[in-house]
């Protein structure tokens, strides 16, 4: 006989209040990491464009003012840059002392992203086997009234 703890309404329940909205959490995680792991994959590119010019020869690029609304702007000297760190903190770095904070910051988030979708999917198969032990108890039910 099936407990009312185990009943299919209760697992029902227990499915939509929390495994669905676990997952609607882990899937806002990641794409709050990818795309945090894009402005730092453009960042190294730029990074890597302005490591390969010579010494001392600037740079032109469009600057962000806010709004989307860019403005021309020009590097006269890229040998040092600021980088955002996280929390808005911006540190000084050499242009290869940034590629390689870029690299492993690229490492960390890709870490991650990588335990979220395994937490993703492990609550993705949670969902299939509460469903799977609805019908079954559903199952279990039919046949023992036609008996």
């Amino acid at each position: 006989m099936v407990t009312n703890r185990m009943s299919p309404e209760n697992v029902e329940n227990f499915i939509h209040e929390h495994l669905k909205e676990d997952l609607r959490v882990y899937e806002r995680q990641l794409i709050e990491l990818n795309a945090e792991m894009m402005e730092y994959v453009q960042l190294k590119n730029m990074i890597e464009t302005i490591v390969g010019q010579e010494e001392g020869e600037g740079f032109k690029t469009q600057v962000n003012i806010g709004g989307n609304m860019f403005m021309k702007a020009r590097a006269d000297n890229a040998d040092r840059m600021l980088v955002d760190v996280g929390l808005k903190v911006y540190v000084e770095f050499t242009k290869e002392e940034a590629l390689r904070f870029v690299e492993m910051k690229i490492k960390v988030l890709t870490k991650q992203a990588s335990i979220v979708r395994d937490k993703s999917i492990e609550t993705r198969a949670n969902i299939k086997l509460a469903l799977l032990v609805i019908g079954d108890t559903q199952r279990l039910h039919t046949s023992y009234d036609e008996r």
